[in-house]
């Protein structure tokens, strides 16, 4: 469970511990169910628990985690109800949110060329999705609407566990950056409904790679 304090950035210690706790619960150092045990944790990450419990409560935010009045934090399980739940959603919400704001401008768009071949030279897979989150949100970033971007960025929260996961098995940062690509092409020729519905089939593509190694995961884990 030890990690290396020099990879804490002192800055942003909150972030780095969200990452590192979250990476705990992707590959099994901290198990579905198990209860998180403050004092442990703090020493094995050499932090203090003022913003060690920051980033549970974030965590928690997520549903990687649960908050039991009087027991503390619990590892919440990773389910295909879940995941079936939460990917059901962004297919509608995102081509919508990107229907609102119209097509965006040039700067925006040569913003979405750059942040997608950054994704592309990206290695680790949390650089891969933190660089998704900021490409999909600057797509966005023109919808007026701004309970539905926010309840976007809750659902972006929320399967970030399960994409990490899926992510450090099996790295697709090629595959969605052509699906970017795709729907950049068809926003500069003016064509905002052939985006949206690239959009939607960008965002349901992810879904069942997801699926498949959750059941897989299942399927190989002891009873």
């Amino acid at each position: 469970m030890q990690l290396d304090a020099a990879a804490l950035d002192r800055p942003n210690i909150s972030d780095e511990l969200v990452h590192a706790v979250r990476a705990m619960i992707v590959d099994g150092r901290l198990a579905a169910g198990a209860r998180v045990n403050e004092v442990h944790l703090a020493a094995g990450l050499k932090v203090s628990r003022t913003p060690l419990r920051e980033a549970l409560g974030r965590l928690a935010a997520e549903g990687a985690l649960q908050a039991v009045p009087r027991k503390g934090w619990f590892v919440a399980p990773m389910t295909e109800a879940e995941l079936s739940q939460l990917y059901d959603l962004r297919p509608l919400l995102d081509p919508e949110a990107l229907r609102l704001g119209g097509v965006p401008s040039e700067q925006t768009l040569v913003r979405l060329d750059q942040i997608n071949r950054m994704i592309e030279a990206a290695a680790r897979p949390d650089q891969i999705m933190a660089l998704d989150d900021i490409w999909h949100m600057t797509l966005l970033s023109a919808c007026p609407n701004r309970v539905l971007v926010d309840m976007i960025e809750q659902l972006m929260l929320r399967t970030r566990r399960y994409e990490l996961a899926l992510m450090r098995e099996r790295p697709n940062a090629e595959r969605a950056a052509n699906h970017h690509d795709v729907i950049i092409a068809a926003l500069r020729r003016g064509e905002l409904e052939a985006a949206c519905a690239e959009l939607k089939a960008n965002m349901s593509h992810g879904r069942e790679p997801i699926l498949a190694w959750l059941r897989e995961r299942q399927a190989t884990s002891p009873v």
